[in-house]
């Protein structure tokens, strides 16, 4: 089954026997309100049209991830710095994977994640000094990946995807990207497809593999009725 054929209801009925039980220990279970503010962004971007909302999607969609990878610094009492939680998100999820969801997902989506590895208006390097020198340096990521996959290192190539991802990710929530600008429909979409794949991975290694697990003090818990 690929892991695009899920919707939000689909992994909802996967994890709610699971988050019963855990909720039914512990009332205030912090791997179910993840999940549960995961999925409430998940279900907003499958309301919205196809190609026609990619901006808000893309938004959502990392809203969601955020949701599962973010950590609270008890010491300072704010978040901890994104890429370093959701490095180490990543490599638990792969640790944990015996289903190898995330491998799978890769596997499935090779294309894809080439073509974003390929795309130069993802790479914080390009931006540095935006040149064709530079354009063709910044697409070494693609070519390395070609030994990652033959290697199964899904470490790297998350890694990297998930990079320029987020780069795009800021460019919208920044205010460096205009709303619906046609400069980057190409970028943005393959990101969405990509994400959309990627989350779906996500949630299933979790719900499969890490429903027990410590996933680390999570940011702004609901206090009363906020969630």
């Amino acid at each position: 089954m690929g892991t695009a054929s899920l919707s939000v209801h689909q992994l909802r009925s996967r994890w709610k026997p699971i988050k019963e039980r855990l909720i039914a220990a512990e009332a205030d279970q912090s791997t179910a309100i993840r999940l549960h503010r995961a999925f409430s962004w998940l279900q907003r971007v499958e309301q919205f049209q196809d190609g026609q909302d990619a901006d808000l999607a893309l938004v959502c969609q990392w809203i969601a991830l955020n949701s599962l990878y973010g950590q609270w610094n008890t010491e300072k009492q704010e978040p901890l710095f994104d890429r370093d939680c959701w490095r180490r998100f990543v490599d638990r999820l792969l640790a944990i994977d015996a289903s190898n969801h995330l491998g799978t997902a890769l596997t499935e989506q090779r294309d894809l994640v080439m073509a974003v590895l390929d795309d130069e208006y993802l790479s914080a390097f390009f931006w540095r000094d935006p040149s064709d020198i530079q354009a063709s340096k910044s697409k070494r990521a693609k070519f390395e990946a070609r030994t990652w996959y033959l290697e199964s290192k899904w470490g790297m190539v998350l890694d990297r995807l998930l990079e320029r991802i987020h780069l795009l990710r800021c460019q919208l929530v920044h205010g460096a990207a205009t709303f619906g600008s046609q400069l980057n429909r190409d970028s943005l979409g393959r990101c969405v497809q990509m994400m959309d794949h990627l989350l779906v991975a996500v949630l299933l290694v979790i719900i499969d593999h890490g429903a027990e697990q410590d996933w680390g003090a999570m940011c702004y818990p609901p206090l009363g009725d906020g969630g």
